[in-house]
């Protein structure tokens, strides 16, 4: 519906509340890191990485290529990766399709770090979780387990803090599929805290991208880029 369409009588309208965690006033993102082909930037909770189906405005992409472009003078971006809407942390952008694609080439070698708080407390302390995921399409929702259209999914943990029955974990990926942390995570028994998809609902997701470690494709020269954890993802402990 248009901004000014006329309703008379009868019309029916459907007002959709935004999430919890929706970043709606986001004007500005802190940018980690810059240069003539990449730019990584420390993506808010509730800020989506790139457009959906119901949201194409406010999101890290478009909000970054505002605040890089000058007066007339665009500026092209392309996802490296995409972090979940309600995930925070390092996200990578090229400024080219070429460099984008150079990344992504190399991806299986790059290094991913996140924190995690979850539900209990993990027993044994650290461990890797091998298990294949597929999406469910009408669900939207990751399901565990072998199946033909099922792909392969490593993640590792380690224990870093436990305080009452919550447990700050470090989780490094080996491979990056749609929720693999958050889905593995419930699987295991340990659900993220305020992920009402695969465990409990809550003031924010328990999950955040600490560090992204990349080679560099025309250098190859490594490059870390690291989001220190926001305070209020760090008072889910307190």
């Amino acid at each position: 519906m248009k901004h000014d369409h006329e309703l008379e009588v009868g019309d029916n309208v459907e007002v959709r509340a935004a999430g919890k965690n929706t970043q709606l006033g986001v004007r500005h993102l802190e940018i980690l890191y810059s240069d003539n082909d990449l730019v990584v930037i420390n993506k808010p909770a509730g800020l989506l990485s790139v457009a959906s189906a119901n949201e194409n405005k406010q999101h890290a992409l478009a909000i970054l290529r505002k605040q890089l472009s000058h007066a007339k003078n665009s500026v092209a971006l392309w996802p490296v990766h995409r972090l979940d809407r309600d995930t925070s942390g390092v996200l990578m952008f090229a400024t080219s399709r070429e460099m984008r694609d150079a990344v992504n080439e190399g991806w299986s070698g790059a290094e991913k770090t996140y924190l995690a708080v979850v539900e209990g407390s993990p027993k044994p302390s650290q461990g890797r979780i091998d298990q294949p995921l597929r999406m469910d399409p009408e669900k939207y929702q990751m399901i565990v387990g072998p199946h033909s259209e099922a792909k392969n999914a490593v993640t590792h943990f380690k224990t870093l803090r436990t305080v009452k029955e919550l447990t700050l974990l470090e989780v490094k990926l080996e491979t990056g599929r749609q929720h693999q942390i958050r889905v593995h995570m419930a699987w295991l028994g340990h659900s993220v805290i305020g992920d009402p998809r695969y465990g409990t609902d809550g003031p924010r997701m328990g999950l955040h991208a600490l560090s992204l470690s990349i080679t560099r494709p025309n250098t190859g020269k490594r490059l870390t880029f690291e989001a220190p954890a926001p305070v209020e993802f760090l008072d889910l402990l307190r």
